[in-house]
């Protein structure tokens, strides 16, 4: 039997509701789109925080298509992606096609959805051997099943942290070979701005420092991983409602700042191997010197 080829997507609508939801990733869009569009499968490279679930949820949504969302994991065994009979009905029923709970390949598979699987180098290689054959053949054979046929708009987006190797496992070539990479690194400050201040709706002058904050994190010698975005976004959110338990004006003053960047980033960084100083110690001086900085500005 022959297997169902990929049908080309709406490049135009996908585009249109990316610029729309993303800030300042338009090119990156327009490639995805593209890619997804003329059939191919992506894998998207970045570190965390820079906006590739949201863009991928605008594009599906452009395309008219669902979105399956897979965390990628050592526990993504091929039969959590796949799917398994229920086994209490296997007792009493033997298997059939009816007992069978598909998993979220087999979902995105015959809904003609985006399969969207993330932290890809820590799925086992098990895992990633199945994902392989589906990207080969748009079919795969499940035991006592039978034949799963992708619908003409399945599709598989595959995300990755490059940056991160602990935990993770090597990417093989075949699946380089059977994508096309995207990558996606931070967005500029300005573009960093305008995320935390249409996700917060703080102060300007906070949220500056915020994101010159995590900025900062990134290149620190004392890091080995810095914040994402997401550290700026609840740094903001966090001193807003200190101030007000503070009975503060506005975000209150630098202490409650300093306060709130404490605990929105001494989770979200890595110190660097050899680092003397604790955390704290560390984002506090990066607080001080962002508040220096933006004040020489």
């Amino acid at each position: 039997m022959t297997t169902t080829p990929a049908r080309r997507l709406d490049v135009t609508g996908m585009v249109r509701v990316a610029r729309e939801r993303v800030v300042a990733r338009v090119r990156e869009a327009e490639v995805v789109a593209a890619a997804l569009s003329a059939g191919r499968n992506v894998l998207l490279e970045g570190p965390p925080g820079t906006g590739k679930t949201t863009l991928l949820r605008a594009l599906a949504d452009g395309a008219g298509v669902p979105l399956v969302l897979v965390e990628g994991n050592a526990e993504l065994t091929p039969t959590r992606l796949v799917g398994h009979h229920d086994a209490s009905r296997v007792l009493t029923e033997d298997y059939r096609p009816e007992n069978f709970v598909p998993g979220p390949l087999t979902r995105a598979m015959t809904d003609g959805a985006v399969l969207y699987v993330e932290e890809l180098n820590r799925v086992p290689e098990e895992t990633m051997n199945v994902l392989l054959g589906v990207l080969s053949e748009r079919e795969m054979h499940v035991p006592r099943y039978g034949r799963v046929a992708a619908r003409p708009t399945f599709r598989l987006v595959a995300a990755m942290n490059p940056f991160d190797a602990v935990g993770t496992a090597r990417v093989t070539p075949a699946l380089y070979d059977r994508s096309c990479r995207v990558a996606m690194g931070y967005q500029d400050e300005d573009a960093e701005l305008a995320v935390v201040a249409a996700a917060t709706g703080g102060p300007a002058p906070l949220v500056a420092r915020a994101v010159r904050t995590v900025r900062i994190t990134r290149d620190h010698p004392e890091l080995r991983i810095g914040a994402s975005v997401r550290g700026a976004i609840d740094t903001v959110l966090i001193a807003v409602e200190l101030a007000v338990v503070r009975g503060q004006e506005g975000a209150g003053g630098d202490t409650t700042g300093l306060d709130a960047a404490l605990a929105a980033l001494t989770g979200k960084v890595t110190l660097a191997d050899g680092a003397a100083r604790p955390v704290e110690d560390v984002v506090a001086d990066i607080w001080r010197r962002a508040g220096e900085e933006l004040g020489k500005g």
